[in-house]
């Protein structure tokens, strides 16, 4: 049931905040986040860092759910987050701050009731560090897309390394 709230409640913030004409200025990062969210998927299926749970459906598993954000949620995240950048450069760190603020509390909420489970040595700092980042990549693969794809091949090189039992074996 959470998971329905979630998507309605989104689907009216991006009705009413989003300026739908730009779309097409968005997209190309919509699309990055998608195909990156998409691969940590595969790769780390046998072995996750997070998962999503169901408390309400069991046939609800984290796959369903992950795909409900990946193509209903994080494209709205992502279109707001880059429509309201400030243009000041003072307001710059404290926007970023926010939204790294936002989805900690928004992981820390749902892990708490159950809805969300870190597994394999991630933890709530991983996440703040992972989010920090994935919007500091967001807001330059939305300037500078080479850039941004070239900075985050050895980002998820080295949480490769850090995470995955089969690289760890080549430590």
């Amino acid at each position: 049931m959470y998971l329905i709230s979630v998507v309605v409640l989104y689907f009216i913030i991006a009705k009413l905040f989003i300026d739908w004409s730009r779309w097409k200025e968005f997209y190309p990062t919509v699309q990055f986040y998608i195909i990156c969210n998409l691969l940590y998927n595969f790769i780390f299926y046998h072995h996750s860092l997070w998962k999503y749970h169901s408390i309400t459906f069991p046939w609800l598993k984290h796959t369903i759910i992950d795909l409900t954000f990946t193509f209903g949620i994080y494209p709205v995240v992502i279109m707001l987050f880059l429509q309201y950048f400030p243009n000041q450069r003072s307001m710059k760190f404290l926007y970023i701050a926010a939204w790294v603020l936002y989805y900690i509390l928004l992981e820390f909420f749902f892990e708490k009731k159950g809805l969300f489970v870190h597994e394999n040595g991630w933890n709530l700092w991983w996440s703040t560090l992972f989010n920090l980042i994935s919007f500091c990549i967001l807001r330059l693969h939305h300037r500078n897309q080479l850039v941004a794809i070239l900075l985050s091949i050895p980002i998820i090189t080295i949480l490769l390394f850090f995470f995955h039992p089969t690289l760890q074996q080549l430590k």
